[in-house]
């Protein structure tokens, strides 16, 4: 798989999160290793959703981890707590914010059962 085919997919899976709960500014930057290595950001700003194939410096917390493990997270397959606890995914900075990771892609079931 090529970052290409990779970012694409994952967009589309992180775009069915319902952020408009969410209040507060999230930044979040995924480095991936390996196969279809490169970076990408997630952003909640003003309760909309961003997905963007660039790195973003003014990140609250940045994930490394192969592209398996961020499509499993995306796709709620994977718990991101477990996933680290396992260590296929390393987590630096604010861990309070890196911990809303997980209610950013719950929502997406939210959002899917609304409908």
């Amino acid at each position: 798989m090529t970052y290409a085919d990779f970012f694409s997919e994952i967009k589309g899976k992180f775009m069915e999160a319902d952020v408009s709960g969410i209040q507060e500014h999230l930044a979040y930057q995924f480095n991936i290793t390996g196969e279809a290595e490169g970076i990408f950001y997630v952003e909640v700003k003003d309760s909309a959703l961003y997905v963007e194939p660039y790195e973003y410096f003014d990140r609250d917390a940045m994930f490394t981890g192969k592209a398996e493990t961020f499509m499993k997270i995306a796709e709620g397959k994977l718990d991101p707590v477990l996933a680290v606890t396992l260590q296929k995914l390393k987590v630096e900075g604010n861990i309070e914010k890196a911990l809303k990771l997980k209610d950013l892609i719950e929502s997406k079931g939210k959002k899917k059962k609304e409908k």
